[in-house]
């Protein structure tokens, strides 16, 4: 009898242990976006939308966007991969001139890193920047968007906070789905407060260079202005303070 309520304890206490962890490795994003580790996007009545690119500098498509962006008086932030910024710092340069954000997007854009490897594609890609612009970047993005808690405390220790995007305005323009569906994708999702997805490098970006060319005219029309990632939570900031 003694043995079989000890198996009944012990099979309780695993059951309750196994809740507990799964729980622990599954925080989720109202746990992240309370304690304001990672943001997806803000809550605001101000037409505001941030415009954020991944995976470059790339000498042709990025110099492309940074014309355009100009064209429309917008503002956006890049998180870019230190080997790729390494050869190429007059786009750096020029970013950092022209009032965009730049941010970190790891050294060698791998998938799978553990705390220890992040930390050092942060931290190289972190001195690159800097010696380019003299600031060092506010935020970092997952590769690929995939995270975990080791993902996030890594960061956050090393002083940055996660930046994702509006998960329905993924553009998913690293697939080319064609120009029209980037375009709808976005205009047909655009709200106050989102933070869009493209990509300025990793592949062919004629046609987000394209989407954006429709893109930036309408958002413009429509009474959107477009804000880096550290004046759209200061927007908010103030919004909230009122």
């Amino acid at each position: 009898m003694k043995s079989l309520v000890w198996k009944i304890g012990l099979f309780i206490v695993l059951i309750f242990s196994i809740a507990y962890a799964s729980q622990a490795m599954d925080k989720g994003r109202p746990y992240y976006e309370q304690k304001g580790y990672v943001l997806w996007d803000v809550e605001t009545e101000e037409k505001v939308i941030a415009l954020t690119f991944d995976d470059g500098p790339h000498a042709t498509y990025t110099t492309q966007i940074l014309d355009l962006l100009a064209q429309y008086d917008a503002k956006a932030t890049f998180f870019v991969i230190g080997k790729h910024v390494e050869k190429m710092p007059e786009i750096i340069l020029k970013m950092g001139q022209e009032g965009h954000e730049i941010a970190n997007h790891t050294y060698t854009h791998l998938y799978k890193v553990t705390p220890e490897k992040l930390k050092d594609e942060l931290k190289k890609t972190n001195e690159i920047i800097h010696d380019i612009t003299g600031s060092y970047p506010l935020y970092y993005r997952p590769v690929g968007g995939s995270y975990d808690d080791n993902i996030i405390n890594t960061a956050v220790e090393s002083g940055y906070r996660v930046v994702m995007w509006s998960w329905h305005q993924d553009t998913q323009d690293w697939r080319t789905p064609g120009v029209d569906k980037i375009v709808s994708k976005v205009l047909s999702g655009a709200k106050p407060g989102n933070i869009v997805l493209f990509h300025d490098a990793g592949g062919d970006r004629s046609q987000t260079v394209k989407a954006l060319e429709e893109i930036l005219p309408e958002l413009q029309k429509q009474g959107y202005k477009f804000v880096t990632i550290s004046e759209l939570l200061e927007i908010t900031s103030m919004s909230l303070k009122k």
